[in-house]
């Protein structure tokens, strides 16, 4: 009898400002509302006009932050420009256990200190088409100030020269096949040799012989 490991994929999603990574989740989300859970970050950030608070994010203040920091209420937590992101550790292992797959939404440094907690995390970076494209992207946003623009730009493109880290790319082009490439890697992953949970061979010798004997079993080619 071989049986697959029911416990969920720790999923980590990484990308550049303005790679789209948001908009796929939002997807694998409605694909798949029962089997996928989304932990919402903590952020230091201010509110943008398009957030929706304990959606987007979790929304507090530096201070607020950095008690959760004492508190040990984090599973990982990073500064990213000028502001504090951080992973609650609230519900993760039983969304886990229950073999519901939790998607993390984090940037760099946190993706690398999950998988330092979490070897077998899967993780994925989106990537934009070009860099034409992301500067179209931010620009789009509508909420950033040029300069703002040009040092999102600038971090992002050390970003990109991160993605040797991971274990997976997705362009996104197009988002529906951006999706799709990611459902595929996490139907893959649950494929993998080491999901394999058991392997119990319990029948005897004689019942084998009668098997093979079996006149359903030699004519069922």
């Amino acid at each position: 009898m071989i049986k697959l490991k029911e416990k969920g994929s720790l999923i980590v999603i990484s990308a550049p400002s303005g790679a789209g990574k948001g908009t796929i989740i939002s997807e694998l989300l409605k694909r798949d509302n029962k089997g996928r859970w989304l932990s919402v970050s903590t952020t230091s950030r201010k509110i943008r006009t398009n957030d929706i608070p304990g959606v987007t994010y979790n929304f507090v203040t530096e201070e607020e932050f950095k008690t959760k920091i004492k508190e040990d209420y984090f599973l990982e937590y990073t500064n990213y420009s000028g502001n504090y992101y951080g992973t609650p550790k609230e519900y993760i292992n039983e969304k886990l256990n229950k073999g519901i797959d939790v998607i993390l939404e984090i940037e760099i440094e946190g993706a690398s200190n999950v998988k330092k907690i979490f070897p077998e995390a899967i993780s994925i970076f989106i990537l934009p088409p070009s860099l034409k494209e992301l500067v179209r992207r931010l620009k789009k946003r509508g909420t950033d100030s040029d300069e703002k623009i040009i040092e999102r730009f600038k971090k992002a493109y050390q970003e990109i020269n991160e993605v040797t880290k991971y274990n997976y790319v997705v362009v996104n082009d197009n988002v529906e096949d951006a999706v799709s490439k990611v459902e595929a890697i996490i139907k893959a992953e649950k494929c993998r040799v080491d999901k394999i949970e058991e392997v119990i061979i319990d029948t005897k010798e004689e019942e084998i012989n009668q098997l093979l004997m079996d006149e359903k079993f030699r004519n069922d080619d």
